[in-house]
């Protein structure tokens, strides 16, 4: 069971008449009311990441009238992104995601003071973005980021909420760090994953895709979180890990305690890095070697290098033999470069003697050779 936490945030001033007839939905909802309303509009969240998790969270916190939310993300909007990032529109493609989400925010709420930062997270900038909030949200989509962010959050002594994306799964926390928990209680994102897993292990939303519905889904449950934190509603997912799976519709949670080795933890090893060659030199050399496209079928069907061979990764990764490559040199390929390590790993661990990784994989294909090919 979750514990209950002490409202972060003390109440702000009495809700003028236009903020009460704005949040008079909030203001009938027991444990919320003025008291609660007042202490979201005192409150101060960073968000950091206003893509598929930050927009959808960045909507409810603004129209929930957190008074003070601060957008961080150094991306510009691309015309994929509009399938799951809800508050940039078309015209808003090449302008940077912060102040996009920014313009958003504004014409939804003009309560609401909304300062955008389009800065990179860094190890040097970490904790200048985010002290002096009250309540971080991870919506980043990359390990490499969020450790910077959960690590920050438990120096700093700052609740964050995270959550995780990837077809149809997700994965939501919120970790809480001391003074608001004893120390036995507080868990971070180190006691879930203790080590940065390498990156081919873990593909991108851009590599393997997302139900654009379940970020909104998830996004909802991250600014509810946030809520709960501010003004002391509810039991927060403390200690918990709430599982989403859309595609049954079904959601679980695992219990999740502090890690007593947690200082202990090292990162694991880096793999060897992996021979790799130019899309150009594979153009010169098609017949000569075989190329591997490790992609999806869906992703198939949108063109590949001519004369390859598709064959999607989990299966290849059950190959126990490469007799059906031949000797012939292989080029292991996907949409940018994850997926293919995988497979080129594992083809090498059964023994082939000549495998490489198609540098910049498919997109990197369309720009330098085929630019018919479409650019997903």
């Amino acid at each position: 069971m979750s514990p209950l936490l002490p409202p972060l945030v003390e109440p702000g001033p009495e809700l003028s008449a236009e903020a009460t007839l704005r949040y008079s939905r909030h203001l009938l909802v027991p444990g919320i009311g003025a008291q609660g309303q007042r202490r979201l509009a005192n409150a101060r969240v960073c968000v950091v990441g206003a893509g598929g998790l930050g927009c959808p969270a960045l909507v409810y916190l603004a129209a929930a009238g957190v008074g003070r939310i601060t957008v961080v993300d150094h991306d510009v909007v691309d015309l994929s992104n509009l399938q799951r990032q809800v508050l940039h529109r078309t015209q808003d493609v090449g302008v940077p995601k912060a102040d996009s989400a920014a313009r958003a925010l504004r014409e939804l709420n003009p309560l609401v003071e909304v300062r955008a930062l389009q800065t990179k997270v860094t190890e040097a900038t970490v904790h200048d973005l985010l002290r002096e909030h009250d309540v971080v949200v991870d919506g980043t989509d990359n390990f490499a980021t969020r450790y910077l962010v959960g690590d920050a959050c438990a120096e700093l002594g700052i609740p964050v909420v995270w959550a995780a994306v990837l077809r149809y799964d997700a994965q939501v926390s919120t970790f809480v760090p001391p003074p608001w928990l004893p120390v036995a209680d507080a868990v971070q994102l180190r006691d879930l994953f203790p080590t940065t897993p390498p990156p081919e292990a873990v593909p991108s939303c851009a590599d393997a895709g997302v139900l654009g519905a379940m970020c909104g889904l998830v996004g909802a449950v991250m600014a509810t979180e946030a809520v709960k934190l501010v003004t002391g509603v509810g039991q927060p997912l403390v200690g918990r890990v709430l599982l989403v799976d859309v595609a049954a519709m079904r959601m679980r949670e695992v219990p999740l305690r502090p890690n007593p080795r947690r200082g202990e933890v090292v990162e694991a090893p880096r793999a060897e890095p992996l021979p790799d060659v130019g899309p150009a030199e594979v153009a010169h050399r098609l017949g000569e070697v075989v190329v591997l496209d490790v992609r999806e079928p869906e992703e198939h069907a949108l063109g590949t290098v001519p004369g390859a061979r598709t064959v999607p990764l989990a299966e290849v990764l059950t190959w126990s033999d490469t007799g059906r490559l031949g000797t012939a040199p292989v080029v292991v390929t996907c949409k940018v470069g994850p997926r293919a390590e995988r497979a080129a790993r594992h083809l090498i661990a059964l023994g082939h003697p000549d495998v490489r990784v198609l540098r910049g994989g498919m997109l990197a294909w369309i720009d330098e050779v085929d630019p018919t090919l479409v650019r997903y």
